[in-house]
């Protein structure tokens, strides 16, 4: 039986250049807003801390902030 990962947050590990997928799922959730970032949409990360943002804006503000 497929299941579907629709509505299901992703568990990513962050890599320099890529993710990779640990489980299944259609989106990450912004670590500094809480805003659902669709997997293809998702192009800002922290390798360090290992979580997904929302926008350049935020991703710098998470790594102002430390």
């Amino acid at each position: 039986m497929l299941m579907s990962q629709a509505g299901r947050p992703a568990r990513l590990h962050y890599m320099a250049n890529n993710f990779r997928v640990l489980t299944p799922g259609d989106h990450v959730v912004c670590a500094v807003s809480g805003e659902k970032v669709p997997l293809d949409h998702l192009r800002y990360w922290s390798v360090a801390r290992q979580e997904g943002y929302a926008s350049a804006e935020i991703a710098v503000k998470a790594e102002l902030k430390g």
